[in-house]
C-alpha cells in the first residue's frame, strides 16, 4: 500500500474540522495538516467525512494535496468551496491561475 505526504488546508470552516483533521494529522500551523505517510484509504476516508460535512455546512475553503505520481505536476488534489486560484497543467508543469 502506497503512503504519501499528505496536506490539508482549511479556511473559514467549523471547529468540528479541526477536532477531526487533528486526530489523524498534525496541526502545524492554524488549518493547516500534514501526514507524512498517510496512505490512500485513510485519505479517501478523511475526505469523505468532511465533504459529508462540507455538504450539510457548506462553509469555508477545503483543500486536500499529497503527491500523486499519476497526476499532473505529481501533485493529487481535491477541492471543496471557493477558491481565486486553480491549478492548470501547461505542458506537464503545473500551474495555479487566478480567477478574477
Amino acid at each position: 500500500m502506497s503512503h504519501a505526504l499528505t496536506l490539508i488546508v482549511t479556511r473559514d470552516v467549523e471547529p468540528r474540522y479541526r477536532g477531526f483533521l487533528r486526530s489523524a494529522m498534525i496541526e502545524i500551523s492554524a488549518g493547516i495538516y500534514v501526514s507524512p505517510q498517510l496512505n490512500r484509504d485513510a485519505r479517501d476516508r478523511i475526505w469523505e467525512v468532511i465533504t459529508h460535512w462540507y455538504q450539510t455546512l457548506n462553509r469555508g475553503t477545503i483543500i486536500m494535496i499529497w503527491r500523486d505520481k499519476a497526476a499532473s505536476g505529481n501533485i493529487g488534489s481535491r477541492v471543496l468551496g471557493d477558491t481565486v486560484k486553480q491549478f492548470c497543467d501547461v505542458d506537464g508543469f503545473l500551474l495555479t491561475r487566478i480567477e478574477k
